[in-house]
């Protein structure tokens, strides 16, 4: 797998199996991976940001897979290695299609051209699809790129997990009246996603506001038009495991 080269180095260096997972998660720095993986030539085997960069379980190098962890930034170049379910699954959706009727009265031609995930997401908005499958006619599009967290903890099982200023994206944000919709949208069919690309978001503006936040995820087919939405709650806003799917459904915007 991509990057088990040199997670197997930073581990043999740091001895980081000998350490025990259930008592505590393993705090490593971007420092300590770059020293590890000095010797290595290519910037995807050295570059801690790449290495860090496991947003799908089959993106974990093997000795994460093969022993059950997960890894989280914590605060800026400080990550935690974690034992347990670090990702949440991103069911097929097996109900009928939905033809939905755009609100636009005319036809947009720009929103053919090139295939990116926020082109899709930007098209489904436009066409009120967001407004209508939340039920909120007031949406307005108020969040985009990357910001920083604010101080806050959870738990992980038993492990207390402190954050501070790490940072965020989110592909669109929209506020309404009484609540803030939060999307990331990916492009290729994912399975699972890390949880964490739903649950660092919702803290943060959760933090900042009183209105609900709901949690999208948007995934367009590929070589298709049908527009897949799922969405997510957190039962227990400090607990990072306490995700689960609310409903979903797949869409043809006509």
């Amino acid at each position: 797998m991509a990057n088990s080269a040199s997670w197997k180095k930073i581990f043999d260096v740091y001895n980081i199996l000998e350490h025990n997972f259930d008592d505590s998660p393993y705090p490593i720095s971007a420092n300590q991976i770059k020293i590890a993986c000095q010797n290595f030539t290519e910037t995807g085997e050295k570059e801690p940001r790449i290495l860090c960069k496991q947003d799908c379980k089959h993106d974990r190098p093997e000795v994460f897979k093969n022993h059950n962890l997960f890894i989280l930034p914590v605060k800026n170049g400080f990550y935690n290695i974690i034992k347990g379910e670090g990702y949440v699954d991103v069911p097929e959706i097996n109900t009928d299609v939905i033809e939905y009727r755009s609100k636009l009265d005319f036809h947009l031609e720009t929103t053919s051209i090139g295939d990116s995930e926020m082109q899709h997401l930007d098209y489904a908005y436009a066409a009120s699809l967001i407004r209508t499958i939340t039920d909120d006619p007031t949406l307005v599009l108020t969040i985009r790129g990357r910001k920083y967290t604010p101080d806050f903890d959870f738990y992980i099982g038993k492990h207390k997990i402190s954050t501070s200023s790490v940072q965020t994206e989110v592909d669109a944000g929209y506020e309404g009246k009484n609540q803030i919709v939060l999307i990331e949208a990916k492009n290729f069919n994912a399975s699972n996603i890390i949880i964490r690309q739903l649950y660092y978001p919702y803290r943060q503006w959760q933090s900042r506001t009183t209105k609900k936040v709901t949690t999208l995820f948007f995934d367009k087919e590929i070589g298709g038009d049908i527009y897949s939405i799922w969405r997510f709650e957190f039962e227990d806003s400090e607990n990072y495991n306490s995700i689960k799917l609310v409903d979903s459904g797949r869409y043809k915007i006509v």
